[in-house]
C-alpha cells in the first residue's frame, strides 16, 4: 500500500467537539491524537487546529467522511500524491456540505473531462451559468467560505504524527 502525506486543517469547532474530532482522527490513523487548539478570532468561541499526518493513500477520504456532517464544523483535507495515486483535497462547511477534488503533483485541482461536458451541457441549455460550473467544480465557495477562517489561522502550531504500518 502507498504512503503519503497529508494535513488537516480543522477551521472551526466548538470546544465541546475539540475531543471528538481527535477521538476520530486518531481512529482513522491508529495512533492517539492530542491536538494545539488555539481560538478562531474568525468565529468566536470556536477554536482551530492543524494536523499533518503520514499514512496509506485514501487517508484524507477516510478523515473527510469521519468530520463530515458535524454542525459548526468547518474543515479541510489535502493529501499528497504518491505512487501510482494522485492527491485529494476535501473542504467541508455546514451551509456547503462536502467538496472532493482530485490535485495533481502540483497541487492543481484536476476536472475530469466528463464533469467539464456536463457544464458544458447545463449552460448550453440554459440552466446554468458556465463560468460559475466550472467556479463549483474548482471548489470556489468553498474556498470564498473558508477563506475568513484560514487568515485567522496565521501562525498556529502544527503537529505531525505518523500513522503505524
Amino acid at each position: 500500500m502507498a504512503t503519503t502525506r497529508g494535513v488537516l486543517y480543522v477551521h472551526t469547532v466548538p470546544s465541546a467537539l475539540c475531543p471528538h474530532v481527535e477521538w476520530a482522527a486518531g481512529g482513522i490513523l491508529g495512533v492517539p491524537v492530542k491536538l494545539d487548539w488555539t481560538p478562531q478570532p474568525a468565529a468566536q468561541g470556536s477554536y482551530r487546529a492543524e494536523l499533518s499526518w503520514q499514512a496509506e493513500a485514501g487517508t484524507a477520504a477516510k478523515l473527510a467522511s469521519a468530520l463530515r456532517g458535524w454542525q459548526k464544523l468547518r474543515f479541510e483535507v489535502t493529501e499528497e500524491p504518491s505512487n501510482g495515486v494522485e492527491g485529494e483535497r476535501y473542504s467541508f462547511t455546514p451551509t456547503l456540505g462536502i467538496f472532493h477534488a482530485t490535485t495533481g503533483v502540483h497541487g492543481d485541482i484536476m476536472v475530469p473531462e466528463e464533469r467539464l461536458k456536463a457544464a458544458m451541457l447545463k449552460a448550453a441549455s440554459g440552466e446554468a451559468d458556465l463560468t460559475e460550473e466550472v467556479e463549483r467544480l474548482l471548489g470556489r465557495p468553498w474556498d470564498d467560505e473558508l477563506e475568513p477562517f484560514r487568515y485567522a489561522g496565521d501562525g498556529a502550531p502544527v503537529r505531525w504524527l505518523h500513522q503505524v504500518v
